[in-house]
């Protein structure tokens, strides 16, 4: 059996908590959602049959963007919600366990105009959230 060198870094540094420099700050993650929404989603009309794929598609480029951010210890929970304007309003609950010292969570509310025509059908509020946890 091989052993762990002190010069190979696999050790593991049995840290629970995050460095203060690393933790989940939620204006940066919520600059890097908002970012996100404006570029992939500035021209797009409501679809139904395209929105799950564009909605699992947007929840893993904030995961990939937030991973190469370096909040490490944290596990990112991404959720992206997409409807159709109707005149309707949403209300959405989470509920998870997690450290009010270190965990945080960030989100962002995108709203795509029309296009100057009625008949466009244009994407309701995106809600986008991401835990910290």
């Amino acid at each position: 059996m091989g052993e762990l060198g002190a010069d190979d870094g696999a050790g593991n540094t049995y840290s629970l908590r995050p460095s203060l420099q690393r933790r989940f700050k939620s204006s940066t993650v919520k600059e890097c959602i908002h970012a996100i929404l404006k570029e992939k989603l500035a021209n797009v009309q409501y679809v139904p049959e395209e929105m799950p794929q564009l909605t699992k598609s947007l929840s893993e480029i904030i995961k990939d963007r937030l991973k190469e951010e370096g909040f490490d210890r944290y596990k990112m929970v991404v959720q992206v919600v997409i409807g159709e304007q109707r005149g309707e309003g949403v209300n959405m609950a989470a509920r998870c366990f997690w450290d009010a010292d270190t965990d945080s969570y960030a989100h962002d509310v995108f709203m795509n105009v029309g296009r100057g025509s009625t008949r466009d059908k244009v994407l309701y509020a995106l809600l986008s959230f991401c835990y910290g946890v």
